[in-house]
């Protein structure tokens, strides 16, 4: 078929959770709408001064440049096209992940089939969270972070290191805190790594470098504080200020960079997008549910690419914990500790619980064993030896294979 049958199943549910979603949709697209006006100097105050004098406007310059894409339309009809853009694209990210484990899995004896099932499985558990953010609060900029890094990964896979580097770079340019998905470039081999480190740098600079360089106010916007809610997991670390803490931004993309690191070093680069997400769920002073997104991104990269294991218990949990307790669990505390114990017990079991490597696989960023005795062919004698004669063949016995008839 065309179109295999998992993915035409996923679409389905889509559009179910779509239909769900619109009637509560697009609670933060005005953020994006007057962003791209303020971008391109539609109203005062913009320009390269937008994020100095806008500094609420925690979103990147590429997700403001795609958002202008829908500028021309009425309103009301803008909202309504993003809405659909954004959950195709969720869609089209499930395609992506499935391909990606089936050349990640290619000549390991892995059954596709049964890779198949588990590309449809996980799916189920991502796209509710996925139609949370795309549609019901229409964030544009996570929408993009979360797709380029899916591309990031698609790329990583096929070993092609200038993607990586400008999808990541893409990535942090549509939303900050995409800062820890950046370990994924070390998991390429020794000779990429430094090509995708150039483009990853050199376009995040293009992108953010003119706003600060420009107004050195730009870098108020870093200190932008929101309200520290109730549920959130900091008040379990013993943080009870009323908004955010000088350090939590740092920390959140620290901590994320950091685990992925070790992600990598421990060869476990699928879990680098779920350690990053882990991170910012367990130390962001907000809890609003499209932060959830990100998680069951990691957890279904790691789940189709990461084990081997039909059922995705990785991503039913991380669905069931973080979004079934928002909706039935009426305690802000109760709310915080579970989310907090999901961060650590899902970074704990990706790290470090023990995993089977595939049949045929081996660390690509190290160079085959070379043959021991790789010049024994072409050595000349010794003087005064008699050169060698001819080597014996050693022949195998065969057995005859009686054909049925």
């Amino acid at each position: 078929m065309p179109v295999r049958r998992h993915t035409v199943l996923l679409a389905v549910w889509t559009a179910g959770w779509f239909v769900v979603a619109e009637r509560h949709e697009a609670v933060s697209w005005h953020y994006l709408r007057t962003g791209q006006q303020l971008l391109f100097n539609q109203i005062p105050g913009g320009g390269l001064a937008l994020y100095a004098n806008h500094p609420e406007l925690q979103i990147g310059p590429v997700s403001f440049l795609v958002a202008g894409l829908f500028a021309p339309f009425p309103p009301e009809t803008g909202e309504k096209l993003a809405d659909l853009f954004m959950s195709v694209l969720g869609l089209y990210m499930l395609v992506l992940v499935g391909r990606a484990a089936a050349d990640h899995y290619r000549g390991t004896g892995v059954n596709h089939r049964r890779l198949q099932q588990r590309v449809l499985i996980a799916g189920a558990a991502f796209i509710p969270m996925w139609v949370e953010v795309a549609v019901r609060f229409a964030h544009l900029d996570d929408v993009l972070a979360l797709f380029f890094t899916t591309l990031a990964v698609r790329a990583l896979v096929r070993g092609r290191a200038t993607a990586v580097g400008v999808c990541l770079a893409l990535a942090v340019g549509c939303k900050p805190w995409a800062v820890g998905f950046v370990p994924l470039f070390l998991a390429l081999p020794r000779g990429g790594r430094a090509r995708a480190a150039a483009w990853l740098f050199a376009l995040v600079a293009a992108a953010w470098l003119p706003f600060y360089l420009t107004h050195t106010d730009t870098f108020a916007a870093a200190r932008f504080t929101i309200p520290n809610q109730p549920a959130s997991s900091l008040r379990w670390f013993g943080v009870h200020d009323p908004v955010t803490p000088w350090w939590d931004r740092p920390a959140q993309m620290g901590l994320g960079v950091a685990l992925g690191v070790l992600a990598v070093r421990r060869q476990r680069w699928p879990a680098v997008v779920l350690l990053a997400a882990d991170a910012r769920i367990a130390l962001d002073p907000s809890v609003y549910t499209y932060y959830n997104a990100s998680v069951l991104l990691g957890t279904l990269i790691w789940d189709s690419i990461g084990q081997r294991r039909l059922v995705p218990w990785v991503s039913w949990i991380a669905l069931l914990s973080l979004y079934g307790s928002a909706l039935l669990i009426p305690s802000d505390g109760a709310r915080g500790l579970i989310r907090l114990a999901f961060a650590f017990g899902s970074a704990a079991y990706v790290l470090w619980w023990p995993q089977r490597m595939p049949r045929g696989r081996r660390d690509t960023r190290r160079p085959p064993n070379p043959d021991p005795r790789p010049a024994q062919r072409h050595l000349a004698p010794s003087p005064g030896q008699p050169p060698p004669g001819p080597r014996a063949l050693s022949v195998a016995p065969v057995r005859l294979r009686a054909w049925r008839t």
